[in-house]
C-alpha cells in the first residue's frame, strides 16, 4: 500500500523549514534546550491550533492517545509542564519571522498593482486572567491587543503587532510599516492628523471616518451620482487648522467628505485624500473594512485564540503568532488546490481529521460531493408491509 501523509503533515508542508532552521540558529532558540526543540515546538503548537485543543492538558492527551499517527506527522509526546516552560521562554522573534516568511509566499503568488493594494487596519482585544500583571489595563481588567494590517484581496494579514490592551491603537500604528501608494482603510481608533499626513506624504490613499464634531471648511460641492441614492453629499474642503492645545494641524491639504446614509438611516461621514475617485468607490472601500472584522471572528472562533495556554507575555505573543501561522497554512493549502469549499468549512474538516491519513483533495471532495437522495421503499410507502 502506498504511503499517505496525514492531513496535518500536508498542511505544515508549506512551512519553509530551511528558513525556520536558519531563524532558530540566528536567535539561538535551542541554546540550553534538552527537551522539545523549537522546530518540534512549532509543530506541536500548530497541531494544537489546527486540532482545536483548548489547554495544555488537551494537547498532552491528544498526542498521547495517537502514538502511531503522531509519529507519521512529525510530532512527539510532550508533557504539559515542558510545553509551558517552552512557551514562556522561546524567542517570539522566531515565530513572527516565520509568519513574515509565509506572508512573502502570498506576495509572490498574489502580486498586484499598488493602486489596487488595499490595506485594512484594526485591532482586536482578548481577555486574560488576573495572573497576567504585564497586561493590566484597569481595576480587575487584563487583556492583550493584536494590531493587524489585513489584505482583503489576498484574504490574509500582512502585519502583526501585539501589545497590552492599555496601548492605544494609534500608538501601535506609528510603528507599522507604510507601503507607498497603497490604500489604507481604518476607523476612528486611528484619528490622528499627524499620522494621516505621514500617509499622505507617502502617496497613500486614506479612507476613514470623520468625527461628528469635526468642522470642514468648504471649498467645493460636487454633483451626486444618480445611480447611488445612498450618497447624500460629496464635498471638498480643509480640516481645522489647529488641534487641541493650540497645536498646528499637519494635514494641511484638501480632503474630501462623502456623506453616506447607512441602513439604519443615520449618516456616516467618510473622509479621504482622494479627490478624483467616484464617491461610490470611496463608500465601497470603507464598507470593505468589515472584512477585517470577519477575519478576527474567524480566527477567534475557528482557531480558538480565546483560550491561551499560558499567561506570560511571551506565551501570549507566541500563541497569537502561531494562530496566524496556522491561518496562513490553511489559506495556502486551500489556495494552491483551487478549492471552492469555504475556508471555514475546510478548517473544520481539517480539525476533525487532523491526524487522519488521507489526501487533502479527498477532504475537499467530501464537501463538494452531493448527498445521495434517500432510498424510498414503494411497498412501505403504500403500507404493503406483508
Amino acid at each position: 500500500m502506498p504511503h499517505q501523509n496525514t492531513v496535518f503533515r500536508q498542511i505544515v508542508s508549506h512551512i519553509p523549514f530551511g528558513e525556520l532552521d536558519k531563524l532558530i540558529a540566528t536567535y539561538q532558540a535551542d541554546k540550553g534546550v534538552r527537551r522539545l526543540d523549537t522546530r518540534t515546538l512549532v509543530l506541536v503548537l500548530l497541531f494544537a491550533q489546527l486540532s482545536g485543543a483548548r489547554s495544555l492538558r488537551d494537547i498532552e492527551s491528544l498526542l498521547q492517545s495517537q502514538s502511531a499517527r503522531r509519529y507519521h506527522s512529525g510530532l512527539c509526546e510532550v508533557h504539559r509542564s515542558t510545553l509551558a516552560d517552552a512557551a514562556a521562554s522561546r524567542p517570539v522573534a522566531v515565530f513572527t519571522a516565520l509568519l513574515g516568511s509565509l506572508i512573502a509566499q502570498f506576495d509572490r503568488k498574489l502580486r498586484q498593482e499598488m493602486r489596487d493594494c488595499v490595506r485594512l487596519i484594526d485591532a482586536t482585544s482578548m481577555s486574560l486572567n488576573s495572573l497576567s500583571e504585564w497586561s493590566h489595563f484597569s481595576a480587575g481588567v487584563y487583556g492583550v491587543k493584536a494590531h493587524i494590517v489585513y489584505d482583503p484581496k489576498a484574504d490574509r494579514p500582512v502585519y502583526l503587532a501585539i501589545t497590552p490592551s492599555r496601548v492605544n491603537d494609534i500608538t501601535a500604528a506609528h510603528d507599522m510599516p507604510i507601503e507607498a501608494g497603497a490604500t489604507y482603510v481604518f476607523d476612528l481608533g486611528y484619528y490622528d492628523y499627524a499620522w494621516w499626513a505621514a500617509l499622505d506624504e507617502a502617496c497613500c490613499r486614506i479612507v476613514t471616518r470623520l468625527k461628528a464634531n469635526t468642522p470642514l471648511t468648504l471649498l467645493e460641492e460636487r454633483a451626486l451620482p444618480l445611480e447611488a441614492p445612498h450618497i447624500l453629499s460629496d464635498r471638498i474642503g480643509f480640516l481645522p487648522e489647529r488641534q487641541a492645545k493650540s497645536r498646528c494641524n499637519p494635514m494641511q491639504v484638501p480632503v474630501r467628505e462623502v456623506l453616506v446614509q447607512r441602513e439604519t438611516g443615520k449618516p456616516l461621514r467618510i473622509v479621504t485624500n482622494d479627490l478624483d475617485a467616484p464617491a461610490v468607490e470611496i463608500a465601497a472601500l470603507y464598507k470593505q473594512r468589515w472584512a477585517i472584522e470577519l477575519f478576527f471572528r474567524w480566527v477567534k472562533q475557528t482557531l480558538k485564540i480565546k483560550h491561551f495556554y499560558g499567561t506570560s507575555e511571551n506565551a501570549v505573543r507566541l500563541q497569537i503568532a502561531v494562530a496566524l501561522i496556522a491561518f496562513l497554512l490553511l489559506r495556502l493549502a486551500h489556495h494552491r488546490r483551487h478549492a471552492t469549499t469555504p475556508m471555514t468549512q475546510f478548517a473544520r474538516l481539517v480539525q476533525a481529521n487532523t491526524l487522519q491519513r488521507m489526501p487533502l483533495e479527498r477532504l475537499l471532495d467530501l464537501t463538494a460531493r452531493p448527498k445521495a437522495p434517500p432510498v424510498q421503499c414503494r411497498r412501505q410507502m403504500a403500507l404493503l408491509l406483508a
